[in-house]
């Protein structure tokens, strides 16, 4: 059976997956700048006997493994390779050797996983009919998103696909776990970047000022309404402000306040008209104290709707190959993720891999500067995504 033939597989190359993992861990790059992982993936496709290999979108690598008649059929993986500016305080042998760059996401995870996966696929390819494209893609991080420049740069053409999958980590799953959710799943994502001047000088002498940062306490309470009184509470919607700059001192009120913060929802219509309130509310509140406003929304990622028939046949495929108790239903999720761009293009299908473990210490969150994983979910990660991966051709 080709699943025992996955499994077998990716038992037999669990070592090279973490030891793959553990080199990308140590080399990471920030996003749009992953020249060295570019180069590494490419390096090992050819190395697995991958020769269809082309760069997309300037540091993005796509390869494509063609079976048994490989024109009938193409499923896309899709693994990111960006990360974060954060310092890492992990003390384990793989540890960042760049200064503040941090895999805190699990791109390492995601690209060492598609690479066995990549590596399987391959090996097997005269037991499926069809072709499996490989998108290795830089910069998810950062808007404007990597994966909206590798479909500009026709990633999804030439063959183009049937439909995608892609991998995440989840440490609040346990390691051997998987979770999927059908329909919406994840958040649009927008950036806001505020600006309100005023007239700064004396603390003592509050009349003769316009003081900004006043009148952006007032605003940022204010914008809470969006939420709380604009929306309806069927649809999920957050707004968060993260940077509160005001460069005074304890008897200097500052000429200006600089503010940054976050809209995410999961209605494109909605969010469309919370931008417009979310101005009209800061402009009245901020001319009104005698200040000036600049107000930029940056939009960000869509929200992520899984395919229903491609993600249940997918979540079927994964309790097959791992048994249904370790298959779990995932929640909606705010946080907010560029492989939707796909999913608004072809039929998508974003899960979870499970790498908490809870005995061993591996608790923290993604984004933080102690993530880790427990690496048994390697030999897992490839091998499922190579199952998904040809099950979904036979469909």
């Amino acid at each position: 059976m080709v699943k025992d033939k996955i499994k077998e597989l990716a038992k037999g190359y669990k070592a090279e997956i973490i030891a793959n993992r553990r080199y990308l861990h140590a080399h990471p790059e920030l996003s749009f700048q992953e020249y060295q992982t570019s180069a590494f993936v490419e390096e090992k496709l050819k190395s697995f006997g991958i020769t269809r290999i082309e760069k997309k979108a300037d540091t993005g690598i796509v390869a494509l493994i063609e079976g048994r008649n490989p024109s009938l059929k193409t499923i896309a993986l899709r693994g990111d390779m960006d990360a974060l500016p954060i310092v890492e305080e992990n003390e384990v042998p793989y540890k960042s050797i760049n200064p503040g760059v941090m895999h805190a996401c699990g791109h390492d995870v995601h690209t060492a996983s598609l690479l066995g996966a990549s590596k399987i696929l391959h090996e097997i390819k005269d037991h499926f009919e069809g072709s499996v494209k490989l998108i290795f893609q830089p910069g998810e991080e950062l808007i404007p998103g990597g994966a909206s420049l590798m479909i500009k740069d026709k990633v999804l053409e030439n063959p183009r696909p049937a439909g995608i999958i892609g991998q995440h980590v989840m440490p609040l799953i346990p390691v051997g776990k998987v979770g999927f959710r059908k329909g919406m799943y994840m958040a649009s994502a927008d950036e806001l970047y505020i600006t309100i001047k005023g007239k700064g000088g004396h603390g003592a002498m509050p009349e003769t000022l316009i003081d900004p940062v006043l009148i952006a306490s007032h605003m940022i309470v204010a914008l809470q309404q969006v939420v709380s009184r604009n929306a309806s509470p069927k649809i999920p919607s957050v707004l968060s402000f993260g940077r509160f700059e005001a460069l005074g001192a304890t008897n200097i009120i500052p000429n200006e306040v600089k503010i940054q913060g976050t809209f995410r929802t999961l209605n494109e219509e909605w969010r469309a008209k919370a931008h417009l309130h979310m101005v009209k509310i800061a402009k009245g509140i901020v001319e009104g104290m005698g200040g000036e406003l600049d107000f930029e929304v940056r939009k960000g990622y869509p929200f992520l709707k899984n395919a229903e028939e491609l993600t249940g046949r997918a979540q079927v495929a994964a309790m097959d190959y791992l048994g249904e108790k370790n298959v779990v239903d995932l929640d909606i999720w705010m946080a907010a993720e560029d492989f939707s761009y796909y999913t608004q293009e072809i039929d998508g299908c974003f899960y979870r891999l499970g790498t908490r473990n809870e005995a061993k210490g591996i608790i923290s969150g993604v984004h933080t500067p102690t993530f880790d994983i427990d690496e048994d979910a390697l030999e897992l990660g490839a091998g499922l995504m190579a199952y998904i991966a040809v099950k979904e051709l036979e469909y």
